[in-house]
């Protein structure tokens, strides 16, 4: 693992340990990684300047007549890729997108969260999360072919997937990425890693690192990783179930020892701005076609914006307070799923907090019956509202946000509903095997 506070830490690593070449990251604006590698000679300058590209071939960023780009390295994320060879490694770093004349560029996702923490540090707090990512191994990416028949929590020989999670995470370790948990997942061939929870901006890096890293240890091992939200008609779909909390210097914010529920009311006002722009952050937290295959009644995904303690069919869990554990207090946020843009889904959410927060938003009581159970009228009674059932109605719900145009700014914001318009039009006009097999024999 190496640790880079500064440009010459950066140099130094780079000659001490014969580097041949530096990869830069960055995404787009659907989160989909984007990488191109300088040499040693050019590393000095691009650490000063940045590397110029033309951003008009880059989904969501500039138009052709103001393509021109700066990839500006930041020195503390700089690590080396374990998969490469160790006699010329090659390195990484994540890049800031900057305009010219060196401001942001405002289509740079990884900007907007740090302007949604920059917004979390003026009032004091400091943002931490903790991704629970899931997702499938098969044989290849033409079909979901399984490699195993495990279940939740089996282990040899059911799971089939267990090596290659170890060395995704001896891979992460090597990157300086913490993992707490690893185990297979319910559905077959399906697995989860959890990440050990971190700063806002560190953990969207990580969240981008490990998708990364998943995909090229099964590459290695002659399989296919997808985090495919719902792969598999009938199974579980994978989610990013993502913990939250936020400190103020040492003390956890959500914690206070006189509330039943050990919750404070930043917390729960937190909880409830996290509910109340649920379905308009859809969008954003679940942003594909398929993203709604997963979010449907029985396969443990939520479907429901209601909270509890004990109840996994709510879309926000609290788990329970363990004493002397204060500072583990935090909220489970269930609904998004690790084909989103981390930097963007991460900023919603932080964003729909930070207005709970400041407009006081009253937190309704827990729901701890299972609410799958429950009728259409006893919801309606409860107050329960649903997420969006499609992309299409959280396109609709999303047009109406200024939370998340806000968030997103206008340029992000517009560019990512053109986006899911054109997919949502791509996927209502296309004639599926489904239609083919149901209605061709019988009209």
């Amino acid at each position: 693992m190496m640790q880079c506070k500064n440009s010459e830490d950066v140099l130094k690593a780079v000659a001490d340990q014969n580097v041949s070449f530096i990869q830069f990251w960055f995404t787009d604006v659907l989160g989909i990684l984007k990488s191109f590698a300088v040499t040693p000679s050019e590393l000095e300058e691009a650490l000063l300047e940045g590397m110029g590209f033309d951003g008009s071939s880059i989904e969501g960023f500039a138009r052709i007549e103001e393509s021109d780009m700066i990839a500006k390295p930041d020195p503390t994320t700089f690590q080396f890729l374990p998969w490469r060879p160790k006699d010329r490694p090659v390195a990484r770093m994540f890049c800031d997108i900057l305009q010219p004349d060196g401001t942001p560029y405002e289509g740079d996702p990884r900007y907007v969260f740090k302007r949604v923490l920059a917004r979390a540090t003026d009032k004091g707090y400091t943002s931490y999360l903790g991704p629970e990512l899931e997702f499938f191994y098969f044989e290849d990416n033409e079909s979901p072919k399984i490699i195993d028949q495990g279940g939740y929590f089996d282990t040899r020989p059911l799971d089939m997937g267990g090596d290659m999670r170890r060395e995704t995470i001896f891979a992460l370790q090597d990157m300086g990425i913490q993992v707490e948990y690893s185990h297979h997942e319910v559905a077959p061939s399906q697995h989860e890693i959890d990440l050990r929870y971190d700063e806002g901006l560190k953990m969207a890096d990580k969240a981008v690192t490990l998708r990364i890293v998943v995909k090229e240890i099964a590459r290695q091992n002659g399989v296919y990783a997808t985090f495919m939200p719902k792969p598999i008609f009938g199974e579980n779909g994978s989610g990013m179930h993502t913990h939250q909390s936020l400190f103020t210097g040492e003390a956890n914010a959500f914690y206070d020892s006189n509330d039943p529920y050990h919750l404070s009311s930043a917390a729960k006002s937190y909880i409830a701005g996290i509910m109340r722009h649920a379905r308009e952050m859809a969008a954003v937290t679940n942003q594909w076609v398929n993203s709604y295959k997963r979010l449907v009644p029985g396969y443990e995904a939520p479907v429901y914006v209601a909270w509890a303690r004990r109840n996994r069919s709510t879309m926000v869990r609290v788990p329970m307070y363990k004493p002397g554990k204060e500072q583990a207090t935090r909220i489970e946020f269930r609904s998004p799923d690790p084909a989103c843009n981390p930097y963007l889904a991460f900023a919603v959410m932080l964003a729909a907090g930070l207005k709970g927060m400041e407009e006081n938003y009253p937190l309704p009581e827990p729901i701890e019956e299972d609410i799958y159970e429950m009728d259409e009228v006893a919801r309606e009674k409860a107050g329960i509202e649903s997420l969006p059932g499609n992309l299409f109605e959280a396109i609709q719900e999303v047009e109406k946000s200024e939370l998340v145009r806000e968030t997103l700014g206008d340029h992000i914001f517009n560019k990512l509903i053109v986006n899911k318009k054109i997919e949502w039009d791509h996927y209502r006009t296309h004639v599926s095997r489904f239609e083919l097999k149901r209605y061709l024999p019988l009209l």
